[in-house]
Parts: C-alpha cells; structure tokens; sequence
C-alpha cells in the first residue's frame, strides 16, 4: 500500500518533504497551491477518523498598530459568525450534526483552528473550512456583541493569579516588541474594540490570506482524492498577504523586577524570564536550552528535588525554551508556600543556574534527558488530532514541517558542553525580568 501511494504522489509531481530516516513516523506530502496556501497531509491509521487544522501564522506578535492590540484573537471568534453561504447557525448545526469536535486558539505567534471528524465528512469539512476563510460576513451588530464577549473573557482571565502576573510580565519584559502584550491584548484596547468595526476588515483582508496559512490533514483520508478537493475548494482563495513591520527589541542589559498586586488569596508566585534567541531548530546550543529546562528545573532535576520534595517551600517549579518567532524568553516559574521565603526559593535558583553555568552537566544526564523529549514526542503522535495539534505551533513559528526533523536531529548531537553554553548565555542577570505576585489577604 505504501509502494502504490508513493508512485501515485510521484505521478502528481508531489513532493514527500521529510527527509527519509527523520525522526516522523509518517510519510507526509506537502504541497503549495498557486495562490501560496500550503498543505500539509498526513495519511496515518485512524479508524476512520481525520483531524483538520488551519495555521494562521499571526498572533499577537503581528499586531503592530498603536491602540489595535487583541484582533488576532478576536478573529479567532469572528471566524465562527458565518458567511452567506453557510450563516452561523447553519456552520453550527452542521458541525454539531456530524459529531466533530471543533475549536480555535491564538498564541503570540499564530491563530489555529481545528476539528476532529468521521473521514466521511471530510469534503464538507473542507466546504466548510474554504469558505470561511475566503467570505467571512459580519454585521457591525455581530461584531460589537462579540467585542463585549472578548472583554468579558478579559475580565474572567484577569481572575486567575497566573495571567495577571504572564501579563504584567510581558509588559515588563519588552518595551519595544509586540511581545510585550498578551494574545488578548491590553485592556485599553479590548475595551475600544466595538468602535473598531471598520479597521477590522481590513485586519481580516491583510492577515487571513492563503500565503499566510497552512492547511494541515491527519488521519485516515486519501492523498490524492484530497488534494484534489483542497485546490478545487481553494484555488480560487485570492493571494495577497501584508507582512506586518514588527519593532525589534533593543538588547536588555539590566535586570527588570517588578512586583504585582493579585485582589484576592493566592500562594505567591515568581517567573523568571529571560531574554532567549528566536526559534532557530538547527542551532546547537539552543536546541540544548530545552534540555537545560527540563535537567536544571523538571521534576527529575535536583532543584525541583530540594525545593519541592525535600525542603517543600514550593508547591511547583517548572521551566520552558523559548520557541518564538522573534527573540523571546527562557522562563522559570514557581508558586512558594510561604512569602517570607520568596528570597531562599530565588537564592536556590540562582545558585542551580551557576552550577550550570560553571560545570557541565553528565553525558549521561544529558543523554537521559534527549532520549526523554525524544520519546515524550514519539508517544504523543497516537491520534491525528495530537499529530496535527503537536506540528500546529512549530508551524505557526517556522512554516516548515521539515523543522521538527532539523529539532530531533540537532537534539541528537546535543553534548553537554552545549549546555553548559546555554546556561552561560541565556540566563544572565542582566537579561532577566523578575516578577513576584503576592495575593492582598
């Protein structure tokens, strides 16, 4: 079967674009329509079952106007109101009649959307799907009650001790960037929004073109039957994407702390977040930041050992690589039992950091840990709504599937030297933002 499937792409002149002997367990066919859509497929046993995500590469990172913050996420709940074709209530009741489970996300560097169905369905699925993304239609009513919906989601966010101090953060951590606001946006502007009906079409005509998204499908589907539907259901998408300006930040040469009120009780909270390189996959010593994350601050290292299990004066410790688009942050997060012990917590860190910094880590620690991220990824790819939802934010960053291979790869030949490198070049002082969050009673 896979013989017969490779000669049928080699007869349509598609091109397999991971390299054989990558670390994917599929045979993935890419290909770019006329327009610049690019498709991505992944034929996989399913039982029946396809997942079919659309990457719109634009976040809050793109949202570079002054007083126009939060559109990308607020398109991401315009796309559900309907076109003349299919109006809101009719897309619902077709969803809902065919069982799938679908929904949206936006994060900094991308818009994703995707639904899980019976393969049966997926010519409507991919009905549906066009042309949305071709004739969205939304009245100036539509568009402020979903604006009041969008501050309201705001509000109930800003309940949660975890946003207010991601938010302020951000804010603190990047004076110039478009990182330096959430996906929702400041609240200024989200409270602006219903008066904003005009420049959100034009919002909608510069970002959701086909050569700024990819349409991703996994499960159990024929290649050829489908790329035929997708350039018969897009082709006539009309091209025509703005690439946005984005304001590169000035190099951070001072540590930032910042402290932030939470109205309400909350075990207090530290991030730490440092200024990390863009998202580079075949870079060594980046590449040996995530294995630095999960070494230094996994639940397998010896900090979240003395500070959670044996010390017990935090309830959590976690740390993450940064994978961004632009220039981003390797951050370290905590939530401390008791306040008066925030400084023994970030003593503890810094003295773990400069271990790291100063001596290598085991071969045999390392290897340990690439063998976990490798595997942890291997063993996620079990459904096509894991397969496709797994690739969707490297896409969103990168563009290109082969990337995840260049990551596994690179990850490959990390060494601890390379660590010891990341350590020394990420987590300096005086690249640091501090933030704590205490709670007012």
């Amino acid at each position: 079967m896979k013989r017969l499937l490779f000669c049928a792409l080699a007869a349509l002149a598609l091109t397999p674009t991971v390299a054989a002997g990558g670390i994917l367990p599929f045979d993935p066919t890419i290909e770019t329509l006329d327009n610049g859509l690019q498709v991505i497929l992944i034929p996989m046993p399913a039982d029946g079952l396809v997942s079919y995500w659309t990457v719109v590469r634009t976040g809050a990172r793109d949202e570079v106007e002054e007083g126009r913050t939060g559109f990308a996420h607020f398109f991401e709940h315009m796309m559900f109101r309907g076109t003349e074709k299919y109006p809101a209530e009719v897309f619902n009741e077709k969803i809902t009649l065919i069982g799938a489970n679908s929904n949206a996300y936006t994060s900094t560097d991308l818009t994703a959307y995707y639904a899980t169905f019976a393969a049966k369905d997926l010519e409507l699925v991919i009905d549906l799907e066009s042309d949305r993304f071709q004739n969205l239609l939304f009245s100036e009513e539509v568009f402020k009650t979903e604006a009041g919906a969008v501050y309201g989601e705001y509000r109930k966010n800003r309940a949660s001790p975890f946003f207010t101090i991601y938010e302020a953060l951000r804010g603190a951590a990047f004076s110039e960037h478009t990182y330096g606001h959430t996906p929702m946006g400041y609240v200024e502007d989200i409270k602006k929004m219903p008066e904003a009906f005009d420049y959100s079409k034009t919002f909608f005509q510069r970002f959701y073109r086909p050569e700024n998204c990819i349409v991703m499908i996994a499960g159990d589907f024929d290649v050829v039957k489908t790329l035929d539907l997708i350039k018969r259901y897009y082709g006539p998408w009309q091209s025509g994407y703005q690439a946005p300006a984005v304001p590169p930040e000035p190099e951070q040469t001072e540590e930032i702390r910042i402290d932030v009120p939470y109205p309400g009780s909350t075990l207090p909270m530290m991030w730490m977040a440092y200024k990390a390189p863009a998202y580079d996959p075949a870079d060594p010593v980046q590449v040996a930041s995530f294995v630095l994350a999960e070494l230094g601050f996994g639940q397998t290292s010896d900090l979240y050992r003395q500070l959670v299990l044996e010390e017990q004066l935090v309830v959590s410790l976690s740390a993450s690589a940064s994978s961004s688009r632009d220039p981003g942050l390797f951050d370290i997060i905590t939530r401390v039992k008791d306040p008066a012990k925030l400084g023994d917590v970030e003593a503890a860190i810094d003295g773990a950091i400069a271990q790291f910094q100063s001596t290598p880590p085991s071969a045999e620690d390392v290897a340990k840990v690439r063998s976990r991220l490798k595997y942890s990824f291997l063993m996620g790819l079990d459904t096509p709504g894991n397969v496709a939802g797994g690739f969707a934010s490297l896409l969103g960053v990168t563009g290109d599937l082969g990337s995840i291979d260049t990551f596994y790869a690179t990850l490959a030949e990390v060494t601890p030297e390379h660590v010891q490198q990341a350590a020394e070049q990420y987590l300096q002082e005086s690249r640091r933002t501090v933030a704590t969050l205490q709670g007012d009673r």
